[in-house]
């Protein structure tokens, strides 16, 4: 294995726990989130921005995804 590849993959798994320990987001999460995401929810002053859409919110945006709006 290359040395980057060495770094990359101990580098990801300290970024794994720490978002577990930190986040207490599953190995799921960690692996399908970007690294804009990551710091994003790092960086977070008012966790209340990331908190998960209402049924209301959830169903304007499949609407407007329905008729290929990106609005």
């Amino acid at each position: 294995m290359a040395e980057a590849e060495q770094r990359f993959g101990a580098a990801a798994s300290r970024l794994a726990v720490f978002a577990a320990r930190v986040l207490g987001w599953t190995p799921d999460t960690f692996w399908n989130a970007t690294p804009a995401e990551l710091a994003a929810s790092l960086n977070a002053e008012d966790a209340s921005a990331f908190a998960p859409l209402g049924r209301h919110e959830l169903a304007q945006m499949m609407e407007r995804e329905a008729h290929g709006r990106l609005d």
